[in-house]
């Protein structure tokens, strides 16, 4: 996602680099792995409503809507929404919120996605309770895998002055640290690895009706 619109702490977040758009055929493959792996469990948990925190441009949640299911209700939030995509569908309804103060009540969504925002956090955890708080049944997860994240940047000669690391990047979550984190707030039911990420789904380990 470029420019990603997840602010935290008045830091600038977001990658600029145009993950979705890219000519690079190596790239675009990788890409077709981590959506592969994303479609997938999303499909797995057949929801009839559906949020993305953590938006960006809308690309995902374009690709979702497109690749079906299509639930009955679809929202997508940010902090900041001037870099949404102005051609998604009328039915995903956009909103600006934090990941820390999710304007939504408990169990409000069947599945939650938050797709390459936790390493753009100052206290993933908090985000993270946020998340399980409004999920219903799933929250859909990734990040970055590190290291490999950061070699395979060095290896194509990008942020070489940061060692690999994509502007934003203030969290390097490898396989174990991503599950440990999410078994905070989560029951692990799968797991995703496509190179270079990690994708996790989980069901909430508190019900709060």
């Amino acid at each position: 996602m470029s420019s990603r619109a997840t602010a935290d702490a008045g830091n600038v977040v977001g990658n600029v680099y145009d993950k979705y758009g890219t000519a690079n055929p190596i790239a675009r493959r990788l890409m077709r792995g981590f959506l592969d792996a994303v479609t997938e469990l999303y499909r797995v948990t057949e929801p009839t409503s559906v949020l993305e925190v953590g938006c960006g441009e809308g690309e995902l949640a374009l690709h979702l809507w497109q690749a079906g299911p299509r639930p009955d209700r679809f929202e997508i939030c940010d902090v900041e929404l001037d870099r949404l995509r102005p051609d998604l569908p009328a039915a995903i309804v956009a909103r600006e919120a934090s990941i820390y103060a999710l304007p939504w009540p408990a169990d409000a969504f069947d599945l939650v996605i938050c797709c390459e925002v936790l390493e753009h956090l100052q206290r993933p955890a908090e985000g993270l309770a946020e998340l399980a708080r409004v999920a219903r049944r799933h929250v859909l997860l990734s990040t970055p895998w590190e290291p490999v994240w950061r070699v395979l940047n060095v290896a194509r000669g990008r942020y070489l002055g940061e060692l690999g690391n994509t502007p934003g990047h203030v969290q390097h979550f490898g396989r174990r640290g991503l599950a440990r984190l999410a078994r905070t707030q989560l029951r692990l039911v799968a797991q995703r690895t496509p190179l270079p990420w990690t994708v996790l789904l989980g069901t909430p380990r508190e019900w709060h009706g």
